[in-house]
Formats: structure tokens, C-alpha cells, sequence
């Protein structure tokens, strides 16, 4: 039974977190009995303008990650973010199911034959990579999903 989450995403930019505040509204009006720890919302350890070291970051939000049920990743990106792989490689030894949400457009066209052709040329693909290892960890425990509506169903899976 799930009671809580922990919410994996890029933190940095106005745009992550813009987005990490949209998207988390979108689950706790969905599912208001699961609590959902936010890393960007935690100002004690995640304010940029006061100074946390790194053993203190990894501790308080390790923990927390520890303490949940689920964990809900942001994967979109240039590539997976650094510390979101390590929270899902995490949740993963420690057996807590991951619901990855990977929403890159490029994902469309896979029967595209131009698309499949430029395959075969040197720089040229038409489609989106994503780390196969990360992904690997996700499916072995949970699922990647391309739409917050979706993964905001899927939640309910896990209740």
C-alpha cells in the first residue's frame, strides 16, 4: 500500500521547477492520502542560497526516498539527471517500484520508414535516447511511462 512518495526530478531552472510544481499539484489532487516529499520543496537542505554539504544532502533525501513507497522519476532531459539515476538506482536495491515518466516527442514515428532508415546514417537518428541501465532498474520494478496522465493512473496500481 502506498502512503507515500518521493518525487525525483531535476531541481535547477526556473523551467524543472516550474514544471516539478505543476506536475506534483496534478498528483496530490489525484491522490491526496499519499504524502509526496518534493526535494525542491525541502528549504532546509535544498535552499541554493544557504549551504548544505553533500553528505547532509545525500543523508536527508536518501532517507526520505528510503521512508517512501513509490517513487515517481522525471526522466526528461538531455539525459536522465545525475541525481535523479542515482535516486532510482537507490530505489531500486532498496525495492521501492518507480513509475519513470518520459515524455520526449521524439519518441513518435517509430513506423516512420525515413526515420528507420536514417538509422543506418552516422548522427542522424530521428529518436530520443534515454540510459537503457536506468531504464533496466525502472522496469525491473515498476514501469516507464510517457504521459502525467498516465503515471498519475498508475499510481493507483500501487495503492
Amino acid at each position: 500500500m502506498v502512503n507515500s512518495i518521493y518525487y525525483a526530478a531535476p531541481l535547477f531552472s526556473n523551467m524543472e521547477r516550474m514544471y516539478n510544481d505543476f506536475f506534483v499539484k496534478q498528483i496530490r489532487e489525484a491522490h491526496p492520502d499519499i504524502s509526496v516529499y518534493v526535494p525542491q520543496e525541502q528549504g532546509e537542505i535544498n535552499d541554493k542560497n544557504a549551504y548544505a554539504d553533500s553528505i547532509a544532502i545525500a543523508k536527508y533525501d536518501t532517507d526520505a526516498l528510503l521512508a517512501s513507497d513509490l517513487m515517481v522519476a522525471v526522466l526528461d532531459g538531455p539525459g536522465i539527471d545525475v541525481g535523479v539515476a542515482t535516486e532510482i538506482g537507490v530505489a531500486y536495491q532498496a525495492g521501492i517500484p518507480v513509475l519513470g515518466l518520459y515524455t520526449d516527442s521524439r519518441q513518435q514515428g517509430a513506423t516512420n520508414q525515413k526515420k528507420l532508415d536514417a538509422l543506418q546514417e552516422i548522427a542522424e537518428s530521428q529518436f530520443s535516447y534515454i540510459n537503457l541501465y536506468t531504464v533496466g532498474l525502472i522496469k525491473m520494478n515498476g514501469r516507464v511511462l510517457n504521459d502525467e496522465k498516465e503515471l498519475i493512473e498508475a499510481i493507483a496500481e500501487y495503492k
